[in-house]
């Protein structure tokens, strides 16, 4: 028998002083057996980053073909995916040549800076690509607002994302490791 993904509900409200984009959403994230805690906490925070209507979580781990999430335009091509992790050079090279926009959000430090230190300057070629890194300490501790269901406020301004509910208060900083021209 197949284990099957365990359900989050996030309602979220996010303030983006930097875009101007105000938006309020319910969220149901799906968490892959093998997915941890950390790895679906980062998904939202991808979203909360990005936030708009139009941005749906995919079938991410259950498909080789999909990002992690995508925002689809009226005409179903995609202008944003985005990525976890280290993938190959392959696969950002697809995602760059199918999107308007890619983003890559990475993870675990001693992995992530090896791999940034083998593949950055492949990545340097994609000029619709930023990464972001997020450090082990701020991952833990945005791994702490987990729960089948959440209530969030985030307030994202010059580059900081101030993220909370009724128990937790927290300030992240994404590492822009590399952005489009």
């Amino acid at each position: 028998m197949a284990l099957k993904a365990t359900i989050y509900k996030a309602i979220v409200n996010v303030a983006d002083l930097d875009r101007n984009q105000f938006l309020d959403a319910n969220l149901t994230l799906a968490r892959h057996p093998s997915e941890t805690e950390e790895r679906m906490m980062l998904r939202l925070l991808a979203w909360l980053k990005y936030a708009d209507e139009r941005l749906q979580f995919t079938r991410g781990l259950s498909a080789d073909d999909e990002p992690e999430l995508w925002l689809l335009n009226d005409h179903l091509a995609i202008d944003l995916w985005i990525e976890l992790g280290l993938p190959d050079e392959r696969r950002i090279k697809k995602a760059c040549s199918r999107s308007q926009q890619v983003a890559l959000f990475t993870y675990n430090s001693r992995a992530a800076e090896v791999w940034w230190q083998q593949n950055q300057a492949k990545m340097a070629s994609f000029d619709n690509l930023s990464i972001w890194y997020l450090d082990d300490a701020q991952l833990a501790q945005l791994s702490a607002f987990a729960a089948r269901t959440m209530t969030l406020q985030a307030t994202l301004q010059d580059g900081a994302i101030w993220l909370s509910d009724d128990r937790n208060n927290l300030e992240i900083h994404l590492t822009p490791w590399q952005q489009p021209a």
